[in-house]
C-alpha cells in the first residue's frame, strides 16, 4: 500500500526530522517497516531550507512557509499525489492538513484519512471560517482517526453518513527510555534531594495553562505534608513567580525527561474542562503509566478513560484541594502497575484496520506478512510491547491549528 502523510514539521514542538517523536513520526515509520510505501511532506514554520530525506524507511520532505508562504508546500502536496498517486492521503497535526489531505483526495479521485490527537478548534476559536472548512473535510473523509473516543464522538457529529464513525488510534509512550528506573540514580543525575517527597509538573509554564491552579495546590499540600517540594520543568512565562520550595529545571533534553519522571514520587497532569480539555489524551500521562509513576490528573473524561477510571489518580478539575487531597494520598505509594500499556505498534494495527475497514485490503510484502500472522496466533509478537487497544470505538468532533 502506497500512503502519503502531511503535516507540520513541529508538532508538539518537536521537530521530526531532527527529533523524533510522537504518532506523527511512529506510525508512518512502523508502517514502513510493515512493508508499506510510505511519504510524509512536512511544513515548516522556520527559515528552514527544503529538504528530503530517506529515515527508517520513510520518505521525509519538508518546505518552509518562508519566505513565499504555504504555496510551495500546496504545489509540492498536488504534484507529490499526481506522481505517487498514493492509495491514501492522511492529514496529521492540525485543520490545514486534513483540509488538504480531503481536497486533494476529491480532486485526484483518491481516498483520504483524517486523524486528529487535540481538539484543533480550540487552538483559535475565533477562527469560524477555518472550522467550517475543517469540518467539512471531515465530512469527507473516508476515514477519521482520534486518539480517544470522546475526540472521535465530537468528530463523528460532522459526518452524516450514518456508520461512518471514527476511529480510536490512541496515544503511547515513545519506545525509547519510558521505563521504571531507579529513584534515587534518576535523582543523582539531576541534582535532586535523595530524602524529600517530590511532587512533578512537567509541561509550559503559562498562566493560561492553569499553573496558578498547581501553586494553590502545593500551598494547600504543604500544610499536610510540610517537607514536600514541587519540581517543574517546561519553557516559563516571565511573568510567572515560583513559590519557595519549588525547584524548576528549565527545559528538559528529551533523553532526560524519562529521569524526571522517575524522580518524581507523584506526577500532575492538569487540564481544565475546556474545548482543549476535554479532548486532550496527554502524553505525558502515558509516559508516566509506562514508568509505573503515581499520577494524579484532572478528571476529564479523556483522562479517566486512560487510566481506567482509576478515581485514586482523578481530582477534581479545577479544585486545588481535591488536587492536594488526592496528591498527599499517593505520596508513599511507590510504583503503580497501570496493566499493559498501548505502544505505538499497537496503535499502528488500529490504524491499518481503520483503513481495512473501508473496504481497501491492507497488503505489504509477503515477508513481512508472515511475520505478522505469527504475531497474531496466542502470541502478541511485535506488534504490542505488553497488550493493546483493539477493536474500534465510535467516536465525534474536531478543528484549529496554524500553516
Amino acid at each position: 500500500m502506497k500512503i502519503c502523510f502531511f503535516s507540520k514539521r513541529r508538532p508538539m514542538g518537536r521537530d521530526l526530522i531532527t527529533r523524533p517523536y510522537g504518532r506523527f513520526y511512529h506510525l508512518p515509520r512502523i508502517m514502513a517497516a510493515k512493508g508499506h510505501e510510505v511519504f510524509v511532506l512536512l511544513l515548516s514554520h522556520r527559515r528552514d531550507g527544503r529538504l528530503r530525506v530517506e529515515k527508517d524507511g520513510v520518505t521525509w520532505m519538508s518546505e518552509s512557509l518562508y519566505p513565499a508562504g504555504p504555496l510551495p508546500y500546496l504545489k509540492h502536496a498536488d504534484s507529490l499525489v499526481r506522481r505517487i498517486r498514493p492509495d491514501w492521503l492522511v492529514g496529521f497535526s492540525d485543520t490545514y492538513y486534513g483540509i488538504l489531505a480531503a481536497r486533494l483526495a476529491g480532486r485526484y479521485g483518491l481516498k483520504s484519512v483524517i486523524d486528529a490527537y487535540d481538539n484543533y478548534e480550540s487552538y483559535m476559536e475565533w477562527l469560524r471560517p477555518l472550522h467550517a472548512l475543517w469540518r467539512k473535510a471531515i465530512s469527507r473523509a473516508d476515514v477519521v482517526t482520534a486518539a480517544g473516543p470522546q475526540l472521535g464522538e465530537y468528530m463523528d457529529a460532522f459526518r452524516p453518513v450514518q456508520g461512518r464513525k471514527a476511529f480510536v488510534v490512541p496515544m503511547a509512550a515513545d519506545p525509547t527510555g519510558f521505563v521504571p528506573l531507579d529513584r534515587g540514580k534518576c535523582r543523582a543525575e539531576l541534582n535532586l534531594p535523595f530524602d524529600q517527597k517530590l511532587v512533578g509538573y512537567c509541561g509550559s509554564l503559562h498562566r493560561n495553562r492553569g499553573i496558578e491552579t498547581l501553586f494553590e495546590m502545593f500551598q494547600h499540600l504543604r500544610k499536610i505534608h510540610p517537607g514536600v517540594e514541587m519540581v517543574l520543568t517546561g519553557r516559563k512565562d516571565r511573568t510567572v513567580r515560583l513559590p519557595s520550595h519549588v525547584r524548576w529545571l528549565g527545559y528538559v533534553p528529551d533523553d532526560k525527561v524519562a529521569l524526571v519522571l522517575n524522580s518524581v514520587d507523584v506526577l500532575l497532569v492538569v487540564n481544565q474542562l475546556s474545548t482543549f480539555g476535554r479532548y486532550s489524551y496527554p502524553v505525558k500521562l502515558y509516559e508516566a503509566m509506562s514508568c509505573q509513576v503515581p499520577v494524579v490528573a484532572s478528571a476529564t473524561e479523556a483522562a479517566s478513560w486512560i487510566l481506567r477510571g482509576k478515581v485514586e489518580c482523578l481530582a477534581q478539575a479545577g479544585d486545588p484541594r481535591d488536587l492536594a487531597e488526592k496528591v498527599g494520598r499517593l505520596l508513599s505509594t511507590g510504583r503503580i502497575d497501570y496493566g499493559v500499556q498501548n505502544t505505538w505498534e499497537g496503535s499502528c494495527e488500529l490504524f491499518l484496520e481503520a483503513l481495512t475497514s473501508n473496504g481497501t485490503p491492507v497488503t505489504a510484502n509477503p515477508l513481512q506478512s508472515t511475520q505478522e500472522n505469527n504475531s497474531r496466533d496466542g502470541s502478541m509478537g511485535p506488534l504490542v510491547r505488553k497488550g493493546s487497544f483493539s477493536g474500534h470505538f465510535p467516536l465525534e468532533q474536531h478543528s484549529g491549528g496554524s500553516f
